[in-house]
């Protein structure tokens, strides 16, 4: 997934989930956070960060958008509205194994009470997928979520029902940066959601994780990565 242009700032400040505050060639200007979790471990004040210049778009209130930061010398996409489209990109390229050779894929595709990102079918499987994006990282460990999802936690639960259905349910995590150890749960921070991915786990559910190749103005799936989905 390519960027059309790209530019570097400063970040300063992000006055609500929606806009930050950032320094471009010593201007301050407001621009719009592709991402409305908390990502606090990332939007530090003096942090480098990559805006899109999307002038060309009309009705903008803003004339950039926030999508990448650097933690220290590693750098995290934090666009929450990137991660569906990496993977499709990926699903059409064969480059999942066990996803290869797909004679259909489609976005946004309801089953039951669900909308999941993305649905498949293959000579002798068909299936649905949900996509998560990650952006926590500490020492190496990769971890979803960085806030409370009732709403992913009900998504979860109801990729049971797709299974029981006789189609393949993957819960698909994007790791949206380069060489995480390990992926992991984040207990601490949401039990429901955690409990809810184990369960689906046992109910035959596939869990998949893999990391990204950033640049600064590209995304594109990496390797796949060791999840350790206990406590």
């Amino acid at each position: 997934m390519k960027y059309t242009k790209v530019v570097e700032a400063i970040f300063l400040s992000r006055p609500n989930r929606f806009i930050a505050n950032v320094l471009i060639d010593g201007i301050e200007e407001t621009v719009h956070v592709r991402n409305t979790g908390r990502c606090k471990e990332l939007l530090v004040k003096g942090a480098k960060v990559i805006l899109e210049d999307c002038s060309h778009v009309p009705n903008r209130k803003t004339r950039y958008s926030l999508i990448s930061v650097w933690k220290g010398g590693l750098l995290i996409n934090m666009d929450s509205q990137i991660p569906n489209n990496v993977v499709f990109n990926a699903l059409k390229d064969n480059r999942i194994k066990g996803l290869e050779n797909l004679i259909i894929i489609k976005k946004e595709v309801s089953f039951g009470n669900s909308r999941y990102d993305l649905y498949f079918e293959s000579e002798n499987q068909k299936g649905f997928i949900e996509v998560k994006g990650v952006t926590l990282e500490n020492d190496g460990i990769a971890m979803f979520p960085d806030a409370p999802t009732s709403r992913g936690t009900k998504h979860m639960l109801e990729m049971i029902e797709v299974v029981k259905e006789d189609y393949r349910g993957i819960i698909f995590f994007l790791i949206q940066m380069k060489s995480p150890n390990v992926f992991e749960l984040n207990w601490k921070m949401d039990p429901a959601f955690s409990e809810a991915i184990k369960l689906a786990n046992s109910n035959g559910v596939q869990i998949l994780a893999y990391d990204s190749i950033v640049s600064k103005d590209g995304i594109y799936l990496g390797k796949e990565i060791d999840i350790d989905l206990n406590k």
